[in-house]
C-alpha cells in the first residue's frame, strides 16, 4: 500500500495520534506511514516511533512538558514534529477548544502565543484550532463571528513564523456532542470567510463519513484547501481495514491528485500498536 502514495523525493507521510491520551506521543512512519503509541509517555512513544521507522510525530496538546524535553526527544529519535493543537480550555471540565466562544478572546490570544513559542521551538508548520462546544443560549451569529475574527488573529500571528492554521470539523453526533465545527460544508465555508493563506481544513476521514460521507468527491473537489489528513475506520475508529472505508482507494485517489502532506493515524488499535501495522506494510 505505502507505495502507492509515495513518491520519490515527495513521500506522503503518515502521523498519528491518541485523543485520550493528553500529552501523548503519536507517530509517523517508514516510507512515510505511521500510527499511535497508545498509553505511552512522548519520550517512550517516540522512541516508539523511531524504532519501527516512523518519520514525524503529532499529539493532541505538547504544554505538559517544555519545550526543550520535547525537542530533545525528538532530536534523540530524529523525529518531525508534525502538528499539535492549541490549548483547548478546561479539558478536564469538558472544553474543547475556544475558538467560537464569545467573551474568552484574551484567552485564546493567551494560548495563541503560547503554541507559537512551542512551534517555534519544535520547528512545527501546523497547529491545530479547536473551535469549542456551542454554549447554551448563544446566538449562532455571535458564535460564527467570534470564530472568524479569531482565527483571523491565529492567522496572522502565526505567520509570521511560517506556521499553518488547521480547523477540523468534528462529528459531534458521536465522538464530541455539542462541538460547534461539526460540518464538513460549514468548514470548507468558514475558510473563505477567515479569508487567510495560511489557514487550511484538516480533514479527518473518519469524521467527515460519520458527518457526510462522500469522501472521494470531496477529496478531488477541496484538495487544494486540505492541509492535513487524518484516518481511523468507522465504525469503532480503529486502524484502516476494520471497517467500512476503502482506505486502499482513497490512499490511491491522494496519490493520483498530487498531495504531498501528512495523514495522521488518528486511531484507536485493536490491540498493540505495531499489531495493527500490517495495513500499511501488507503491499510494500
Amino acid at each position: 500500500m505505502p507505495q502507492h502514495i509515495t513518491a520519490p523525493g515527495r513521500p506522503v507521510q503518515y502521523a498519528a495520534e491518541d485523543e485520550e491520551q493528553v500529552g501523548q506521543a503519536i507517530d509517523v512512519a517508514p516510507r512515510g506511514v505511521g500510527c499511535a503509541f497508545c498509553g505511552r509517555q512522548p519520550d517512550d512513544g517516540s522512541f516508539g516511533a523511531a524504532a519501527s521507522g516512523f518519520k514525524g510525530v503529532e499529539y493532541l496538546f505538547p504544554y505538559e512538558f517544555s519545550p526543550q524535553e520535547i525537542a530533545g526527544w525528538l532530536a534523540q529519535n530524529e523525529l518531525e514534529q508534525v502538528l499539535f493543537n492549541l490549548s483547548p480550555g478546561d479539558w478536564v471540565a469538558g472544553e474543547r477548544g475556544l475558538a467560537c466562544l464569545p467573551h474568552r478572546q484574551g484567552e485564546f490570544a493567551e494560548s495563541v502565543d503560547q503554541a507559537l513559542d512551542y512551534a517555534i521551538q519544535l520547528d512545527c508548520e501546523r497547529l491545530h484550532c479547536m473551535a469549542g462546544i456551542r454554549p447554551a443560549g448563544t446566538d449562532e451569529a455571535e458564535l460564527e463571528a467570534t470564530y472568524i475574527a479569531n482565527l483571523r488573529h491565529a492567522a496572522d500571528r502565526l505567520a509570521t513564523a511560517g506556521v499553518t492554521v488547521m480547523i477540523e470539523p468534528i462529528n459531534s453526533r458521536i465522538d464530541m456532542p455539542g462541538y460547534w465545527l461539526d460540518s464538513i460544508d460549514k468548514g470548507f465555508r468558514l475558510l473563505e470567510a477567515v479569508d487567510r493563506d495560511n489557514v487550511k481544513l484538516q480533514y479527518d476521514i473518519y469524521h467527515a463519513q460519520i458527518m457526510a460521507g462522500d469522501l472521494a468527491r470531496t477529496l478531488e473537489t477541496h484538495i487544494q484547501h486540505i492541509g492535513h489528513i487524518q484516518i481511523a475506520d468507522n465504525p469503532g475508529r480503529h486502524e484502516p481495514g476494520t471497517g467500512e472505508i476503502n482506505y486502499p482507494f482513497l490512499f490511491g485517489l491522494l496519490d493520483r491528485l498530487g498531495y504531498g502532506g501528512w495523514v495522521g493515524c488518528e486511531y484507536k488499535p485493536l490491540a498493540q500498536t505495531e499489531a495493527g501495522l500490517a495495513w500499511c506494510f501488507s503491499s510494500t
